[in-house]
């Protein structure tokens, strides 16, 4: 476990040397998320209550997007494109022979790159969208609380989506564009472009039935206390779910890929 934290620790600290790229995602994910939030305005003047969601808390789902946008991944990248170079060039075989869980490793990495890039990208896009428009602030602490362990879920099932992404490399000659459907993917169906209770009938009911609403949807939806009681209870259990069920394909994944290990790097 020690050796795990200090996986994480050192994951924090290499994001945290690059303070220019880190600025720069901050003008941008305020930029995008005043772009956003004024077609949402618009949106929303026209469908009000659209999704069941007042104009305050669909701008507020706005805010939290572009906060979480970074720190899960919704749009791929992380740990995903150094394992698949290491897949590629045939470096994995070094990783395999260390003494440690290939999967446990990079996720521990994960988790410190998510913490950074949530207090370095999240925060302060956040607190400007909080100063220009009316945003719907959860008063209560436990709240707060329950989203931070959602927001921890949520990086757990987006890396789980992208672990398993990454480890297609083993059979294919370039994983990048698996890795850009993933990322389209998980950037309609987590509710980045539109809140998930704005789809009708059918396609609504599917889309939050997959794990990519874990990644956002459900985050929301507990920050604006949407989900409460047994209703707080089922949207845990939906994340931890999948989270179980994708990291377990994962681990079998690897199993067979590992098990004779052919890399285009020799």
């Amino acid at each position: 476990m020690r050796l795990y934290m200090a996986v994480a620790v050192s994951g924090f600290k290499r994001y945290a040397t690059y303070r220019v790229a880190t600025v720069a995602g901050v003008f941008t994910n305020t930029v995008f998320g005043f772009i956003v939030a004024y077609t949402y305005t618009a949106l929303w003047d026209e469908r009000p209550h659209l999704g069941g969601y007042e104009l305050s808390q669909a701008l507020t789902f706005v805010w939290l997007g572009q906060a979480l946008l970074a720190a899960v991944a919704l749009l791929g990248g992380g740990f995903q494109e150094e394992l698949q170079e290491r897949i590629r060039s045939g470096d994995i075989a070094v990783d395999l022979y260390r003494p440690v869980d290939l999967q446990l490793w990079w996720l521990a990495g994960e988790l410190g790159r998510a913490l950074f890039q949530l207090l370095g990208r999240g925060v302060v896009p956040m607190a400007l969208g909080a100063l220009v428009f009316e945003l719907s602030l959860p008063s209560s602490p436990l709240t707060w609380l329950c989203f931070l362990l959602s927001v921890v879920l949520a990086v757990c099932v987006g890396f789980a989506v992208r672990y398993l992404v990454a480890l297609a490399a083993f059979w294919l000659l370039d994983g990048s564009g698996l890795a850009m459907m993933s990322g389209l993917l998980c950037l309609f169906f987590s509710g980045m472009i539109l809140p998930l209770n704005v789809f009708p009938g059918r396609l609504g009911e599917i889309a939050r039935a997959l794990p990519w609403a874990a990644m956002l949807q459900v985050p929301a939806d507990i920050f604006l206390e949407e989900r409460r009681g047994t209703g707080l209870l089922r949207a845990f259990g939906f994340q931890v779910g999948w989270a179980v069920a994708l990291f377990a394909a994962g681990r079998a994944l690897q199993s067979v890929a590992t098990r004779k290990v052919v890399v285009q790097g020799g």
